[in-house]
């Protein structure tokens, strides 16, 4: 494959991608249309996200996998496929029912067109300075496809309906499909027998939507509730059982040895962190705008553009450079710890505040902080893996980000809620308990940012220059993730 080809390839690869993760925020924004449409309650509309997110987080080590052994391009078409077929039946939903269950399969299809993405962007790109440029373009789009997916749910949800915040994909998705035939590889499947671990997958995926279904419900349902804990407990002995078998099986899901590789294991650690940092930024600050500044939808999407556009400018143009010129550690401690303290900017802003004063300066520094931090993280998480588990090392980290986000945000909503509530007994006025709330919740997203800058600078491993001698280029993506420390 050409250099050109492959770079047209990478456009391809972030438009799909973009579309599964616009989707994780863009529902979000018409939310209540689809209620007042659909006639859902409070508590099943929170069904059109949970169903999404259980079969997204249920299936990403599953659909990585997957590609390892079937084909990664295959199995990227299956995904976009189902994934659009679903925006569809969304898009045309006439009941509650229909949406929810559309709602499940486009995140059965998301998952696996999220983790394969990032499985061919490694395989296409062995050259180390190719591969820290190609990771830093689709770095951006997952950091920033969750604003991104603000403003545009915004602007279709204003000047549309809310159906079209589906029925937008339909188009985007054809295209990709067609692109995809032309030009992304058909690579190599897993060579001799491809047994398939059913009960590893079984047991993985079945904890991981239990996992998830628990952590979305646990603010509604009380994290000391019986319901609550017992989920927790069933989903951890899952995950157990699943160990087990690994351990086992002659032909694991996910060969645990990959855990004793430091780097990877330490940047699911730190992916963990910051997706919980992250989801503060991009919903509380959003909630913040929202209900006690008074923006409306398209404003509050407006307000995430100056650190989109940083985003996208770190992201492709400075992250690169700063992983081959000084390797992965002090890029992702330092762009961590500028994010974390964007956010605590974000913890002294007002009831009347000024966007200029009180919100501007937070967004310039999250965007550079998360510009400058993603790229080096992916790296980190895809390092030291044959090509035959790219599949496998995306479906964790992806994992490792599912969880963090829902983990984290789940906490910081719960502890939001509980500040101002008892600034609200204390005689606070509605806004100002709102404020305080979020500013709590904005104090420890922060510290999970910090967090995960501490954990970068400690445990991660340094290794030689990107261009030291060609023996180490020629170790592909091993040079790339440990480039220039």
């Amino acid at each position: 494959m050409d250099s050109r080809t492959r770079w047209l390839a990478l456009i391809v690869l972030c438009m799909g991608d973009l579309m599964i993760v616009l989707d994780t925020t863009i529902v979000n924004v018409a939310l209540p249309s689809i209620r007042e449409n659909l006639a859902f309650s409070e508590t099943s509309l929170a069904w059109v996200v949970n169903a999404y997110l259980l079969t997204f987080g249920g299936f990403l080590l599953l659909g990585g996998r997957l590609g390892d052994l079937f084909g990664h391009r295959k199995l990227f078409l299956i995904g976009l496929t189902l994934f659009t077929a679903a925006s569809l039946a969304c898009g045309l939903a006439q009941s509650q029912e229909s949406l929810i269950a559309a709602r499940a399969v486009q995140g059965l299809g998301g998952a696996v067109v999220a983790v394969v993405a990032l499985s061919l962007v490694v395989t296409m790109f062995t050259e180390p300075g190719e591969l820290a440029k190609a990771m830093g373009v689709i770095s951006f789009v997952a950091a920033g496809g969750g604003s991104i997916g603000v403003l545009l749910g915004g602007v279709l949800t204003d000047l549309l309906d809310w159906h079209w915040i589906f029925l937008v994909n339909i188009p985007i998705g054809i295209a990709v499909f067609a692109a995809s035939l032309r030009l992304l590889p058909a690579g190599e499947v897993a060579s001799g027998e491809r047994r398939m671990d059913v009960a590893g997958a079984v047991t993985v995926t079945v904890g991981l939507m239990i996992a998830v279904y628990a952590i979305v419900n646990g603010n509604d349902q009380g994290w000391t509730s019986g319901r609550t804990l017992g989920l927790l407990g069933v989903a951890a002995a899952l995950i157990a059982l699943f160990l087990a078998i690994e351990m086992r099986s002659r032909a694991p899901l996910m060969p645990l040895g990959m855990f004793r590789l430091r780097n990877i294991a330490t940047a699911n650690i730190v992916g963990v962190l910051w997706a919980a940092g992250l989801f503060a930024w991009f919903f509380l600050s959003a909630l913040y705008m929202q209900l006690v500044l008074g923006y409306s939808p398209l404003e509050v999407g407006l307000a995430f553009l100056p650190a989109n556009l940083i985003m996208a400018t770190f992201s492709v143009a400075l992250s690169a450079k700063l992983v081959t010129r000084f390797g992965i550690k002090l890029p992702l401690s330092a762009g961590l710890g500028v994010a974390a303290v964007g956010l605590l900017l974000f913890a002294r802003a007002p009831v009347d505040g000024d966007y200029v004063v009180d919100v501007l300066p937070a967004m310039i520094l999250l965007g550079c902080g998360a510009g400058v931090a993603f790229n080096p993280l992916l790296l980190a998480a895809m390092s030291d893996v044959e090509p035959q588990d790219a599949g496998l090392a995306s479906g964790l980290v992806n994992t490792a980000f599912m969880m963090g986000g829902a983990l984290g945000l789940a906490v910081l909503a719960s502890l939001a809620a509980s500040r101002s509530d008892s600034l609200a007994v204390g005689g606070e006025g509605p806004l100002a308990a709102l404020t305080g709330g979020y500013h709590v919740a904005f104090v420890v997203g922060a510290s999970f940012a910090a967090a995960a800058a501490v954990v970068s600078a400690v445990r991660f491993q340094a290794g030689a220059h990107a261009d030291a001698n060609e023996d180490e280029q020629a170790h592909g993506m091993h040079a790339a993730a440990e480039a220039g420390a």
